[in-house]
C-alpha cells in the first residue's frame, strides 16, 4: 500500500502562481509514476501531468507550458501552477503507478493505482 498526501493549493489570484506538493508513505516504488488529475464537481476526472521514473514528463494540452511538474525520488512530486486562470479551479490529487514507467508517462486514471485525498485549488477572477 502506499498513501499520499498533498499539501498546497488555497485560493489564488487569476494570473498568480503556487506550487502542490505531495509526500508519498509506504511501499513506494522508485520505478514508478507519478502525476496529478484534478476534478470539478460534476465532471470526470482530467488528467494534468505525469512524470516517469526517469525524469519524462507528460502534460495535458490546457496546461502545457504553464504547469511544470518534478519528483524527489519515489516519495515527492511537485506541481508547479503558473498563469492560473479560473477554470483551473478544481481539487488536485496526486497519484501514483504501480507500474515501472521510464521513458514514457500514463494519462490515464485506470493506470494509477494510488490516489491521495486531494487539495482544493481555486483561482479567483
Amino acid at each position: 500500500q502506499v498513501q499520499l498526501v498533498e499539501s498546497g493549493g488555497g485560493l489564488v489570484q487569476a494570473g498568480g502562481s503556487t506550487t502542490l506538493s505531495c509526500a508519498a508513505s509506504g511501499d513506494t516504488v522508485g520505478s514508478s509514476a507519478m502525476g496529478w488529475f484534478r476534478r470539478v464537481p460534476g465532471k470526470e476526472r482530467e488528467f494534468v501531468a505525469a512524470i516517469s521514473s526517469l525524469g519524462i514528463t507528460g502534460y495535458a494540452d490546457v496546461v502545457k507550458g504553464r504547469f511544470n511538474i518534478s519528483r524527489d525520488g519515489a516519495k515527492y512530486t511537485f506541481l508547479q501552477m503558473n498563469g492560473l486562470k479560473p477554470e483551473d479551479t478544481a481539487v488536485y490529487y496526486c497519484v501514483t503507478t504501480v507500474d515501472s514507467w521510464f521513458r514514457n508517462t500514463p494519462s490515464h486514471p485506470v493506470q494509477f493505482r494510488y490516489w491521495g485525498q486531494g487539495t482544493q485549488v481555486t483561482v479567483s477572477s
